[in-house]
């Protein structure tokens, strides 16, 4: 891959990430209203506050997040912000920036998705090259119908599902949060681990059979189509056995589309993932932007929304650049 190329796409990054900048900034002040007055109404509703108190902390706040500036003022200041990694102060959990709540939850979602699209990603494949192969006994093409039957039913959907019936009704796990109540955080304890991965299980099936149904799909037509190309007739003439031929021939070069479908599909399995966080009460960056956009914490909201841009082109270039070592016959000139 030559050094051209690389620098094409991080060049191309710069800009993904200098658009969604310019979006997430003049979006939002298309509304006339000021998202400090609405955070403080709110609090003023509840009592405490002097009307002429209230506007003067209104002013205060607006000089102290910069809104009392110009609009191309506000938007360098936004800009150079983030080329800084400084994305602003919360104000719903001020003096915490921005960037601290990110950091803070990122490894809670990053967990939570790092195992669910691997395994949904690789359990979906299986079944459908499985399903597509006439080798393959008919109890095990089987298995694949009800994966794609559930292919209709959204992970947000499969979540509520599971809420209700798994942990409401049978009671068989926990309803959300990370960990039980009382329960002190204690890594080096099997204890908490367990019961961290108790509590991890339904916003992972919920995941995990919401997407994997599509990878049925799709490998089961692709491994139709692979099945009349050359290379497979001519290892089939050769004498090769099934097995040798399912692994090299056939999987081997299904698989190829799959993983550009996987780069695509990043953007929703993530967007599913966050959802789904949210509504068991896991710690991880849905949390935090549903709670942002209960207390109309706006910079909170553009970081994290920022942010998910920023991950999902980072991981759809990174795949870009790694086609080639999956397929020999892929070159970037």
């Amino acid at each position: 891959m030559s050094i051209k190329k690389i620098i094409q796409r991080l060049l191309f990054l710069i800009l993904v990430i200098w658009t969604a900048s310019t979006i997430t900034f003049f979006i939002p002040r298309l509304s006339p209203k000021n998202p400090i007055r609405e955070r403080f109404n709110q609090l003023a509703m509840s009592g405490g506050f002097n009307p002429t108190d209230l506007e003067v902390i209104i002013a205060s706040y607006n000089a102290k997040f910069g809104l009392d500036k110009p609009l191309y003022q506000q938007y360098f200041d936004y800009v150079s912000g983030v080329a800084r990694l400084d994305m602003g102060v919360s104000l719903n959990k001020y003096p915490r920036t921005v960037m601290e709540l990110v950091m803070d939850s990122l490894p809670w979602t990053i967990a939570l998705l790092l195992v669910t699209t691997v395994l949904s990603f690789v359990i979906g494949n299986l079944l459908g090259a499985v399903a597509a192969w006439p080798r393959s006994p008919n109890w095990l093409r089987m298995i694949a119908t009800p994966f794609i039957l559930l292919m209709g039913v959204p992970p947000v959907i499969m979540a509520v599902l599971l809420l209700f019936f798994v942990a409401f009704r049978l009671k068989f796990l926990p309803l959300g949060s990370a960990y039980s109540t009382g329960m002190i955080p204690d890594w080096s304890s099997p204890a908490f681990i367990w019961d961290v991965v108790k509590h991890q299980i339904l916003p992972a099936l919920a995941l995990i059979l919401g997407t994997v149904g599509g990878w049925v799909l799709s490998m089961r037509g692709m491994g139709v189509t692979i099945q009349g190309e050359d290379y497979v007739l001519f290892a089939e003439h050769k004498g090769l056995g099934g097995f040798a031929i399912f692994k090299d021939y056939y999987l081997r070069n299904a698989l190829l589309p799959q993983v550009t479908s996987f780069a695509l599909a990043l953007g929703t399995v993530i967007t599913s993932a966050i959802v789904v966080e949210s509504m068991f009460g896991l710690p991880g960056l849905g949390t935090v932007l549903n709670q942002a956009i209960r207390s109309n914490d706006f910079l909170v909201i553009y970081g994290v929304v920022l942010f998910i841009t920023i991950a999902v082109a980072t991981m759809m270039i990174i795949v870009e650049l790694l086609y080639p070592l999956l397929d020999p016959r892929i070159r970037h000139d």
